[in-house]
């Protein structure tokens, strides 16, 4: 069934080289029109909402009918062709559509619906979505036919060779049809209908399985679109992975943020301790100059103390006679510290005795 995955997602990448590139109204020649190699995909030089018409003496005109819901190409505002009804056909260029094909009568590639239903067909159709036939009839070697071929009757087999693409690269897978009935395979040795496989037996083509799953293993394996069931310590395993994934992940972010933390406390710590150093340093020096400036103001020692040396000094009498004509100034001198809780004056105030 890997290759038959391949073989779709290589057909849906490779959609848009499925038509040339010539506009409407240009020359085309049908003689060049052919199925891709790999893909079987038809292929003209008109692009994908034209055809090259023999009707119109080899010019590209636009298709008149659609097999597809949505078809490849057209833009948004243009208008879709008409899709045909139920007992015509849209051919694969595109043209018109057309009666479905009597039995025996030639057909395109892979193109069930474009032979007339089996009388029988709700008991020979397909009704799995594995398009083994459509409405109990089959297209096998371009020739219509009806699916109903019974166990160890002949039957018609054909093989169509597509290139696929997987992990070690491209590869040929080859799709079997028969024209047996459903439940049975046209088995290419022998061209005898031969009942479908169950799991786990022998097997050679996906055809010969009734899952339609033929492994690597060469056994029948389940249907691809089964889903996987899971023994109940499977989701134990699971729910403990998360829940430990969740734990660690929470722990991780808890002791990393603590780190942080400490690191954004330890970095405020040391911001305190400098400033409260600082603002120590300040209190000494403040201390430091009240007491120098006290001492001063004992000890005698100021500088105004040294101009002023002595009342009974003969060198204050030229001082005194020069000063007598004015009057004292009464200056404070103020030496204080911003911020502080006191105050130290040294003053000079007038005294009649001197002056």
């Amino acid at each position: 069934m890997r290759v038959a995955a391949s073989t779709l997602a290589l057909i849906a990448l490779l959609h848009g080289a499925s038509a040339g590139t010539l506009p409407r109204g240009a020359a085309c020649s049908v003689g060049n029109s052919r199925l891709q190699v790999g893909t079987y995909q038809y292929w003209d030089e008109c692009n994908s909402v034209s055809f090259c018409s023999i009707a119109d003496a080899g010019i590209c005109v636009a298709k008149r009918c659609r097999r597809d819901e949505f078809p490849f190409g057209y833009t948004p505002g243009m208008t879709f062709p008409d899709k045909c009804p139920q007992g015509q056909f849209c051919p694969d260029e595109g043209s018109d559509c057309q009666p479905v094909l009597l039995v025996g009568s030639p057909c395109q590639l892979n193109r069930d619906d474009q032979c007339e239903p089996a009388p029988n067909a709700a008991e020979l159709a397909d009704t799995s979505g594995r398009g083994l036939n459509v409405n109990g009839s089959v297209c096998l070697n371009n020739v219509c036919m009806w699916a109903n071929e019974t166990l160890g009757s002949d039957c018609v087999v054909e093989n169509t060779p597509y290139i696929a693409y997987g992990i070690e690269g491209e590869f040929i897978n080859i799709v079997s049809r028969g024209n047996c009935r459903v439940g049975s395979y046209c088995d290419g040795p022998t061209r005898k209908c031969l009942t479908n496989k169950e799991v786990g037996d022998v097997c050679d083509a996906d055809k010969e399985c009734d899952s339609m799953n033929c492994l690597t293993e060469g056994v029948c394996g389940d249907p691809a679109a089964s889903p996987r069931e899971f023994g109940t310590w499977v989701y134990v395993l699971v729910a403990i992975g998360i829940i430990a994934a969740m734990s660690g992940t929470v722990t991780g972010l808890y002791i990393t943020h603590r780190k942080q933390r400490d690191e954004d406390r330890e970095k405020r710590l040391q911001y305190w301790r400098e400033q409260n150093a600082f603002h120590q340093n300040l209190l000494h020096m403040r201390e430091a100059a009240r007491a120098s400036i006290l001492s001063l103001n004992q000890n005698g020692d100021s500088p105004r103390s040294t101009i002023y040396y002595g009342r009974d000094t003969p060198a204050e009498e030229p001082l005194s006679h020069s000063s007598s004509a004015h009057k004292s100034s009464g200056l404070r001198n103020h030496v204080g510290d911003d911020g502080s809780d006191f105050e130290d004056s040294v003053s000079q105030r007038k005294n009649n005795n001197r002056f």
